[in-house]
């Protein structure tokens, strides 16, 4: 039985919730605050859920900041955010901080089952063989990418090299796919905005230079200096899969 846990503080919502997943088969928890929500997750006595559908406007410690502290403890799960701020600056918020899908609220209970559905699919892929040393699966030419060291599987939302496995958030695949398709161009900040997310290419947002950022820790040998995923000055970014060898 898959476990969810619910983070909302609008109690009527939150049981209404409970109820309808129970009904699907999920077992279910709910906590009303995000501190509750971090000890059950990253703390000592910490539980495995499968997902965490978690409101943004939480006392005291918000939504964004659960999944980033959660993210920066090195525990990903497949988490769905839900609020009534439908702002582009606050869905790119939600997705820079880790979170995996954006659904704004008042929303259609049928839609959240399916996007609980497809987080569950996702994380299932993530944790079949998330061994180090397992091999790697086999995959379609257009479904990975190699460069470097590493090995991008685009549809596992993995990245692997030998001994090591690094499962991204499906944006910040999402991105690195982007930037692996114009391997060699750079390719603005707006045209990213545009391309991955669908915003105005004139969106005012540092969103998409925290992914980046995480990227880099994800790619590079040295993040402060980046072979792969680098910067150009005035434009964006440039992305070079066989960096020239240096002395």
């Amino acid at each position: 039985m898959k476990r969810i846990l619910i983070v909302e503080d609008e109690m009527h919502l939150a049981e209404g919730l409970r109820f309808n997943l129970e009904q699907e088969g999920y077992s279910v928890e709910v906590v009303d605050n995000g501190e509750d929500s971090l000890e059950l997750l990253t703390g000592p006595g910490k539980k495995h859920f499968d997902i965490v559908v978690l409101d943004v406007m939480l006392p005291g410690i918000n939504g964004f900041t659960v999944v980033s502290r959660m993210r920066q403890e090195g525990q990903y799960v497949p988490t769905l955010v839900l609020t009534a701020r439908g702002h582009s600056n606050d869905v790119l918020e939600g997705f820079a901080a880790g979170a995996d899908d954006y659904l704004v609220k008042p929303f259609e209970l049928d839609i959240l089952i399916a996007r609980i559905a497809g987080l569950l699919r996702r994380g299932e892929w993530l944790r079949r063989d998330a061994v180090q040393g397992t091999p790697p699966p086999a995959a379609e030419p257009e479904n990975s990418f190699k460069f470097g060291n590493m090995t991008a599987f685009f549809d596992l939302l993995e990245l692997r090299t030998d001994d090591r496995i690094v499962p991204l958030t499906l944006m910040e695949m999402n991105v690195l796919r982007f930037l692996i398709r114009n391997e060699g161009k750079p390719v603005s900040r707006g045209k990213m905005l545009e391309e991955v997310w669908g915003l105005r290419e004139d969106t005012d947002t540092r969103a998409l230079d925290n992914f980046i950022v995480r990227l880099r820790r994800y790619i590079e040998p040295d993040p402060a200096k980046p072979r792969h995923l680098l910067t150009v000055r005035g434009v964006g970014y440039r992305f070079v899969a066989f960096p020239p060898q240096q002395d």
